[in-house]
């Protein structure tokens, strides 16, 4: 049996001395690398709409603000049932309102 050094720093006292994990440290630790991971996939950004291809947010914040106009236009004019009808001509692309009876 090897002699016990005395005089000791508690450092020196665990050096080399490995903790075992419990079950307990496990489950928490499962836990925590699950809970980063969702925290890194709800940062992600989401797949892109081809829908939306080519359309930069102030184009999209523009194109918002002008239907929002048509609307509260069409409002105004007291018109509360229609659609949007969408037809394209040429190079052109354009809205126009159906109203509904």
């Amino acid at each position: 049996m090897p002699r016990i050094p005395k005089n000791l720093s508690d450092k020196d006292m665990v050096r080399g001395f490995v903790e075992e994990e419990t079950l307990a440290d496990h489950f928490a630790r499962v836990e925590k690398e699950e809970k980063k991971e969702r925290k890194e996939e709800a940062a992600a950004e989401p797949p892109l709409n081809l829908a939306r291809a080519g359309f930069t947010p102030v184009l999209m914040d523009d194109l918002g603000r002008a239907l929002m106009q048509l609307k509260m236009e069409l409002f105004r004019e007291g018109v509360k049932n229609y659609t949007f009808k969408i037809t394209r001509q040429g190079e052109r692309i354009v809205l126009t309102p159906k109203y509904r009876k």
